[in-house]
């Protein structure tokens, strides 16, 4: 099959590389389009068609204030989906399959058109889009309004399929798909857990991952444990940082706080020995994250939500807490930090999760079956087509 991939802004780089060169090596053509990457996007896998923000992405632009640039970015956008548009329209795909809707009011317009083309597919990486900013309500209203267009919704998570469900979407054209690994699982001896532990909040900083959470619930532990871990909170900042350091200050708790981007070649350091990966969400479906870290062995502490919920065992990977609940996010972490037997265990354990998981090739076999099921007009079952084997090996990724 000739399969036209788009991601705008490449949002999800890492997931579109691994899931087309899974999809290449079963012998289906992908092409992938989205924006220029940049040192950010990490190592160029696979070629990217360029087709979207040429003009929005330019230095001049780039150097105006935020409205205006959002204005011509927002025109750029729609003149680069209608271009695209027409040059499928010249050479059609098998399948056209999203992995994002970057502008969902200016996108659904131009859904019939594509859908004109060949089948359309939607990956929906946030079954809750724009992680429910109030700001941005208008954009998540037109992204549900963009839905009926796709033949087939491909998620993540139960709690995305059920989701889906309950906006009224037919359940025979939602795909339960695992995740896939954005790291190969490391080698070596079990991490033994010894000494002052990090707990490493890692990725882009923004509010709905409970950064302030994790402050309070630092401050809840007594100061002998406390003297036990260092909080390391590492990513491209979206939100002011200085009320969380201010919190952190005022309460004693020892916090390394590095606003920036981060390059690939950085993890394996970030979740090295003695690092405790900690996901104190308010709200999400899959996390690349987690997949770096559980590669990785690193134990875990997360909301349970999402694929947290869905991937890891209380008690075996590490714990689950409710969200946005700093006293069970606390109790949790005094366990890791006094019990260094269970915390190596669940190194261990989350290093034997990673290795089981379903790989991209497994994966792209899934999505080209249903892909084809899709080309072929079946009706497909009468619930949501759970394509992976086991809810418990998805180790999904929205960074």
């Amino acid at each position: 099959m000739r399969v036209a991939m788009i991601d705008p802004s490449l949002f999800t780089l890492p997931y579109d590389q691994g899931l087309a060169g899974g999809l290449q090596r079963a012998g289906h053509q992908v092409t992938l389009h989205g924006r220029r990457p940049g040192p950010e996007d990490g190592p160029a896998l696979m070629p990217v068609q360029e087709d979207f923000y040429r003009v929005a992405n330019s230095r001049t632009v780039r150097a105006l204030p935020s409205a205006p640039r959002l204005a011509v970015k927002a025109v750029d956008h729609a003149v680069s989906m209608a271009a695209l548009l027409a040059r499928l329209h010249r050479a059609p795909p098998d399948v056209i399959h999203f992995q994002w809707l970057a502008a969902p009011l200016l996108d659904r317009p131009l859904l019939a058109g594509f859908h004109r083309v060949a089948p359309l597919v939607l990956t929906v990486h946030d079954s809750n889009p724009f992680n429910g900013d109030a700001a941005r309500r208008l954009q998540a209203m037109g992204f549900f309004g963009c839905l009926r267009r796709f033949g087939r919704l491909i998620v993540h998570t139960a709690q995305a399929a059920e989701r889906l469900a309950a906006r009224g979407v037919a359940e025979k054209r939602i795909l339960v798909l695992p995740h896939g690994p954005l790291a190969s699982p490391v080698a070596g001896a079990p991490d033994p857990m010894r000494g002052r532990l990090r707990l490493v909040l890692f990725g882009k900083i923004k509010p709905y991952k409970g950064a302030d959470v994790l402050v309070e619930a630092m401050a809840l532990l007594p100061v002998q444990l406390r003297e036990q871990a260092m909080l390391h909170i590492i990513g491209k900042p979206y939100m002011d940082l200085d009320p969380l350091r201010a919190r952190a200050a005022a309460c004693g708790v020892a916090l390394q706080l590095e606003p920036r981007f981060v390059d690939e070649t950085e993890i394996d350091t970030i979740f090295g020995t003695g690092a405790v990966a900690v996901f104190p969400y308010r709200e999400i479906d899959s996390s690349g994250v987690l997949s770096q870290a559980l590669a990785r062995g690193r134990p875990v502490v997360a909301s349970r939500i999402g694929a947290f919920a869905e991937t890891l065992e209380d008690g075996v990977h590490g714990h689950l807490v409710p969200p946005d609940d700093p006293a069970a996010l606390a109790a949790a972490l005094a366990h890791m930090l006094e019990d260094r037997v269970f915390a190596a265990g669940a190194a261990a354990a989350a290093l034997a999760l990673a290795q089981a998981a379903p790989g991209w090739d497994d994966i792209a076999r899934r999505t080209a079956a249903g892909y084809a099921v899709l080309r072929a007009g079946a009706p497909g079952s009468s619930r949501a087509t759970v394509i992976s084997s086991s809810t418990r090996n998805n180790t999904g990724g929205n960074c």
